[in-house]
């Protein structure tokens, strides 16, 4: 395996565990500590995904890097530009209504905050399942290249 291929499976799996640890692990447990109330947990939530995303962005780019360096063959480079490309849609669009939603959540000009998910947020767990399965089947891929 050439080392900018390397890099880039490295860089795959890295961000994968990531994701999984944060989006899917810290996210959902933290308003259940105990003491955590709404606006310390999307207070908490908007810094963690915040670095999230930039750790996501700087693997993104040596993801692309070594694609494009290493020019591995198959199915890969499509699978993880789908993971690129759906890390831009968070960032770009959804993310921002994310926002939105927890500004005016914790200004109280929302309805109640503790009902059901705004869309913009059922658009983001969709889009990590998404980024998921494309970092897995890339990364697998990529590997195997």
């Amino acid at each position: 395996m050439e080392t900018p291929v390397a890099v880039a499976v490295a860089a795959t799996f890295l961000w994968l565990g990531m994701v999984l640890a944060i989006s899917f692990v810290e996210a959902p447990l933290k308003f259940r500590a105990p003491g955590v109330t709404l606006p310390i947990g999307l207070g908490i939530g908007r810094l963690v995904f915040r670095a999230l995303n930039a750790c996501e962005a700087a693997l993104a780019v040596a993801v692309v890097v070594g694609l494009v360096v290493g020019e591995p063959t198959g199915g890969a480079p499509v699978a993880l530009g789908v993971a690129v490309v759906v890390l831009l849609l968070q960032l770009v669009a959804i993310r921002p209504a994310l926002g939105r939603r927890s500004d005016a959540v914790l200004a109280g000009t929302t309805g109640d905050a503790t009902g059901p998910s705004s869309h913009a947020h059922l658009w983001y767990v969709a889009a990590e399942v998404v980024k998921v399965l494309a970092l897995a089947v890339g990364g697998v891929l990529l590997f195997q290249a």
